[in-house]
């Protein structure tokens, strides 16, 4: 007599996804209809500096178009954070409770940093350099946070992924973060040269040490 063993069948539900998908595309959508001049000058940030120019005032970084594309910012990168794990194999691409974590690190992440920021400017005397120079990096994260997004949901709905793409597009991240650098420092030469060990400070503080722990926790965990 042949047993027949009945193993329930998992199945992995992508509703949430595609609703945070939906969402993002409907807060760029009103953004857009609110603010057509500036999101267009916004899109073509990459191939012209209008937009930085224009709309260099740090009170922009409290205006609903930066706080609207902060949220489809935040939905982007933690989803590339959780499909990189997944193609890294390190966790499941519909692990929605583990998308919770991610995004709610992010968010915690992007405010707090922002305010450790603002306190050491105002500490060092570079509130104005800082302010400008955090409007230059939330503008270019979130330019980056909106390009990523078509590929976070080819990548999210598509079964077989390459390796190669995620490390392709974390380099991509890295140039133009690089390249935000560059032209900051560019810009503001003559603020920094006259606070030059302020800034450097301010550097090595907020810049490059939370990412080389965090780098470290990554590493250290999965050895």
């Amino acid at each position: 007599m042949i047993e027949h063993l009945l193993h329930p069948r998992i199945i992995e539900s992508k509703d949430w996804a595609t609703i945070l998908f939906v969402l993002s595309f409907i807060l760029i959508a009103i953004t857009r209809s609110t603010n057509e001049n500036r999101f267009g000058d916004f899109m073509n940030l990459l191939f012209s500096d209008k937009y930085s120019k224009i709309y260099r005032d740090a009170t922009h970084l409290n205006s609903g178009f930066t706080i609207a594309l902060f949220f489809v910012q935040a939905i982007s990168f933690s989803f590339f954070i959780l499909l990189s794990l997944s193609i890294f194999g390190h966790a499941s691409k519909t692990d929605y409770t583990l998308y919770i974590q991610i995004i709610t690190f992010v968010i915690f992440f992007i405010l707090s940093k922002f305010l450790i920021e603002k306190i050491i400017a105002t500490a060092f005397n570079i509130e104005d350099f800082a302010e400008q120079f955090n409007l230059q990096k939330v503008t270019y994260r979130t330019y980056i946070g909106l390009l990523i997004l078509p590929f976070n949901i080819i990548l999210f709905y598509q079964d077989t992924i390459s390796i190669i793409i995620p490390q392709i597009i974390i380099a991509t991240i890295l140039i133009i973060n690089l390249l935000t650098y560059t032209l900051s420092i560019k810009n503001y030469q003559n603020l920094i040269f006259s606070k030059l060990f302020y800034f450097i400070l301010y550097l090595c503080t907020l810049e490059i040490a939370p990412y080389f722990f965090m780098y470290y926790w990554y590493t250290k965990g999965n050895a």
